[in-house]
Parts: C-alpha cells; sequence; structure tokens
C-alpha cells in the first residue's frame, strides 16, 4: 500500500486537525488535534464481542477508533500491534481505554473472523463489522477511504490508516496518522485518560 493512500483523510478533516508538529511539552496531544471537538458519530454493528456494537456505550471511556481488514498483510497488523502496546503501557489506567476496529471489507470480515483475527493483538480490542451499506455510512461519517483493488487470487483494500482519538464525553479530540508508535499514541491516551474534559 502506498504511503499516499496510507495517509488519505479527507480534506474537511484535515482542515479541522491542527498540525501536530508544535514541541512536545508533554501535556499537548501529539496527534492533530480537531478545532473545535465535536460529538464521534455513533454507530450500531456487529460487534466481534457478540453484542450490538455502539460508540456510545463506551461513554465514560476513552477510544481509539480504528479501520482495517483482517486480510491485510501490511498497515493493519502494525496498527494492532501498536495500540495493543500502548493499552498494556498504560498499565492500570488502561482499564478505560477500548480499542474499537472497524472493518473495511464486509464480504469477508464476519463476527467470527474478526473476533479470531484481533484476539492475536489484544482480547480487548472490539472489531465492528455489518452490512456494505452499514460500512459505508460509517466510513462516511468518518472520512474513510477504501478502495477494493484486484491481487492474485482476489482482492485489497486501499484504505484511509489513521486513529482517531475520542475522549470520554464521547468527543472526536484527534486524528493520529499511521506511522506513530506505541508511546506517542501511550502519551495521548494517557492525557485523555486523565481530564474529564481535555477537548475544546
Amino acid at each position: 500500500m502506498s504511503s499516499a493512500v496510507r495517509a488519505a483523510v479527507p480534506l474537511v478533516l484535515l482542515l479541522l486537525a491542527s498540525a501536530a508538529g508544535r514541541a512536545d511539552d508533554g501535556a499537548s496531544l501529539r496527534a492533530g488535534v480537531f478545532t473545535p471537538a465535536r460529538l464521534a458519530p455513533d454507530f450500531a454493528l456487529r460487534g466481534s464481542n457478540g453484542t450490538e456494537l455502539r460508540l456510545s456505550r463506551y461513554h465514560g471511556k476513552v477510544v481509539l477508533l480504528a479501520f482495517g481488514y483482517t486480510s491485510c498483510t501490511e498497515v493493519c497488523p502494525i496498527t494492532l500491534s501498536i495500540l495493543s502496546q500502548a493499552h498494556k503501557k498504560l498499565r492500570a489506567a488502561g482499564a478505560d481505554l477500548q480499542v474499537v476496529y472497524v472493518t473495511v471489507d464486509p464480504d469477508r470480515d464476519d463476527v467470527d473472523r474478526m473476533r479470531t483475527f484481533l484476539a492475536i493483538f489484544d482480547p480487548t480490542i472490539v472489531g465492528g463489522t455489518g452490512t456494505a451499506a452499514e460500512l459505508a455510512a460509517v466510513r462516511r461519517d468518518y472520512g474513510v477511504v477504501a478502495t477494493k483493488l484486484p491481487s492474485p487470487g482476489g482482492y485489497s483494500i486501499a484504505h484511509s490508516s489513521s486513529v482517531y482519538l475520542i475522549d470520554r464525553e464521547g468527543k472526536l479530540c484527534a486524528l493520529m496518522p499511521f506511522g506513530h508508535d506505541a508511546d506517542d499514541f501511550a502519551h495521548d491516551a494517557g492525557i485523555l485518560l486523565g481530564n474529564k474534559q481535555p477537548c475544546a
């Protein structure tokens, strides 16, 4: 997958997110911050944990929301590994962190397949799947790009690979592009976990 595709995020989100290049004073998020913050669009999907997956059910927790698919061989495993490492780095505070992973491949990613795949990285990660129309609506709400590409023996999917950081009140706080390490995610999640109202 090209670096251009991995970095793809919709123009409106780029306009809302400020650059994350300022000096890190320990109290600032390293991800690009949404200004102003807004409520993260809710959705209802089939959860890999066997229940309905609604983002609103995690109000009171910090959510890291990512998109990908189980047949991905490059970006997705790296992202999930990094999020799992970040979760562990938070230690006890990580109990109030929830990683949510929504598939961009409804044709192959059913509940059982997602549960098995995600358990390789962290059994606490909750995956979301649904019909093509349901998942397309979620991608549209979050500005996620997903394009099916033919490949030998089937297809692959080029998709946006940034991770959304959502605070305890369900507000979209920031967007972390692909390429950041577990320390960056643990740093930003730690800030959100330590503040009741960190988003403007």
